[in-house]
């Protein structure tokens, strides 16, 4: 798009190509048709030293006298004025330079002329588009071949390799030079892309591992506290509905116990978070040693429910699984009875865990139905969170009713075996 189509816009002698970015999408890049200073002094400087030259007298072919010596001024001027166009004019500073040379060899010649022509050649290769910066080089070099030939043929002397030898100097040595300096130039420029590239793919593969840092952290923080809210909601709720002073004591009791359990392991999380990667100690990863506790808790918590809790561990002693699989086993066995508490009517919660076949299985079956008493809220966040530590491992999960028992059931590999994106 030239601006001088657009006089309203006040814009002046510019051009519009298109780029493509690293995301796909095709933007424009303005050039100024306007010289470049480097050209004006390229330009003035080489005029300059023709004019020199001729007022010497110093002529390339002094022979050819069927012309006035002023008449190798004219190819010089006009490829001299070529000079400002070089970058933005590639195509038609080379086709007026070709025919500026031409016409120099019916003069006296001059040197310069001939030397113009050479970095005419040059900066089509380097600024034209990338067809003519192909063609350039392997144009330049069949015509110096059919000059070479052309002159033995005609000659029949040795002497007539010095004119391919010329003319191979004077096109297709430039050529070639620029054919090199551009490669090397878009060589550059693909690196720096790729690197671009690089840079931004591990932006967005950081970004993507904050994320997933930040959802396992709400899971953790989920885990630990949900069970010891439930208890709480339940025997205050408790408190309130049965209006006696033993059973007020004992739901205080038990609020208390949560409420202080509850805090500390927010207080762990929070500490991690704040000094992670720090010089703490390692805080021990809860695994299915602990059941036996977890158990105890939930009999505790459940009394007022009317909620019997029984464990069954059918692990071969001395064979744990690995450390994140019996961390989400212990999760899904905790999260398994904060619902059990919230949701399940008077009876028995099974718990059973089995390691057999390379695999490990958590089964988890409570009471399903109506309960008189009070129910805790749920927003069913715990089951998302069991299925997608048990997806992250490998493994399967399913939840639901199925007769009078609510089932939850997680088959988990052994051995750690993340899941591929």
């Amino acid at each position: 798009m030239h601006r001088s189509m657009y006089p309203d816009l006040g814009l002046s002698a510019e051009v519009q190509e298109p780029r493509t970015l690293l995301d796909g999408t095709v933007t424009t890049k303005i050039h100024d048709l306007r010289p470049h200073r480097d050209d004006v002094l390229l330009a003035a400087v080489s005029t300059a030293a023709g004019l020199a030259f001729w007022s010497l007298g110093v002529y390339s072919s002094p022979s050819r006298n069927s012309l006035p010596a002023w008449a190798a001024l004219v190819p010089l001027v006009v490829l001299g004025s070529m000079e400002l166009l070089r970058r933005t004019r590639p195509r038609v500073t080379l086709v007026v330079g070709t025919l500026g040379v031409i016409a120099d060899q019916f003069t006296v010649g001059c040197l310069a002329t001939v030397v113009i022509f050479t970095d005419l050649m040059y900066a089509a290769v380097v600024y034209g588009k990338p067809a003519m910066a192909r063609r350039l080089p392997v144009s330049t070099g069949l015509i110096t071949i059919v000059i070479t030939i052309a002159s033995l043929a005609w000659l029949r002397s040795p002497q007539a390799l010095l004119i391919g030898a010329i003319t191979g100097i004077v096109s297709f040595a430039p050529a070639l030079t620029g054919a090199t300096l551009r490669n090397h130039r878009e060589a550059a420029e693909a690196a720096r892309l790729r690197a671009a590239q690089t840079a931004l793919l591990a932006e967005m593969d950081r970004s993507q591992a904050v994320a997933a840092e930040r959802a396992r952290m709400a899971r953790e923080l989920h885990d630990m506290v949900a069970n010891h809210l439930s208890a709480i909601a339940i025997h205050s709720t408790a408190a309130l509905s049965i209006d006696t002073a033993a059973t007020s004591r004992d739901a205080l009791g038990v609020i208390r116990e949560n409420s202080v359990q509850g805090l500390a392991e927010m207080r762990r999380l929070i500490g991690l978070l704040r000094d992670a990667g720090g010089d703490r100690q390692p805080v021990a990863v809860p695994s299915l040693d602990g059941l036996d506790a977890l158990i105890g808790q939930a009999r505790t918590n459940g009394s007022a429910s009317g909620l019997a809790f029984v464990l069954h561990d059918e692990r071969p002693p001395g064979e744990p699984a690995a450390a994140p699989v019996e961390l989400a086993a212990y999760r899904i066995v905790q999260e398994s009875l904060t619902n059990a508490l919230k949701h399940a009517a008077p009876g028995t919660v099974t718990v059973r865990v089995e390691h057999a076949g390379g695999l490990l299985t958590v089964a988890v079956d409570s009471p399903y139905g109506d309960r008189p008493g009070p129910r805790a809220p749920g927003s069913g966040a715990g089951l998302i969170g069991m299925r997608e530590r048990t997806e992250l491992l490998g493994g399967q999960f399913t939840a639901g009713r199925c007769g009078a028992a609510w089932q939850v059931r997680a088959t988990l590999p052994a051995e750690e075996k993340a899941v591929e994106a």
